[in-house]
């Protein structure tokens, strides 16, 4: 598809421009933190380690927090540089942040045809944003990192 037709369609059909010109630039910028910077060093921005999220939240948190898995789903699915679950998570999580959404960021791995295979997911309240339900998917909580608040 041509420039000029994918401009015209996200300017005509996208309902959330903004946020999905964020989720582009934020994926675009945890990319580079990963593939630059040790995550040692870039872990302390990911939030409070060890916490976790408080489950109940209001109606209108979900209704934004859909909002922010479509945009942070459909942009990373079409980004030309790698954005696995890693990249949607901190992604997903900024944009929580920004609105003051409190939510959890998990990291977890399990043994898949005898190699380690790790992932990360973001919940906020009961519903999970990006990268499926982590531990219904068999996966082991290895950390978890709750908003600033």
């Amino acid at each position: 598809m041509g420039i000029l037709k994918r401009c015209y369609r996200f300017l005509r059909y996208n309902e959330h421009k903004l946020l999905t010109i964020k989720a582009y630039i934020l994926s675009a910028y945890y990319r580079f933190l990963v593939l630059n910077f040790k995550t040692a060093k870039i872990k302390k921005r990911w939030g409070v380690e060890g916490k976790e999220s408080a489950t109940d939240v209001d109606r209108s948190v979900y209704v934004y927090a859909k909002k922010v898995s479509y945009a942070v789903n459909q942009v990373c699915n079409k980004t030309k540089w790698e954005s696995k679950c890693l990249i949607r998570a901190l992604v997903a999580k900024k944009l929580l942040a920004e609105k003051g959404i409190d939510s959890t960021l998990y990291l977890g791995c399990k043994e898949e045809n005898g190699k380690m295979v790790a992932h990360a997911w973001v919940r906020c309240g009961r519903a999970y944003i990006t990268g499926g339900r982590g531990q219904n998917d068999g996966y082991i909580v290895v950390d978890k990192f709750r908003t600033w608040k």
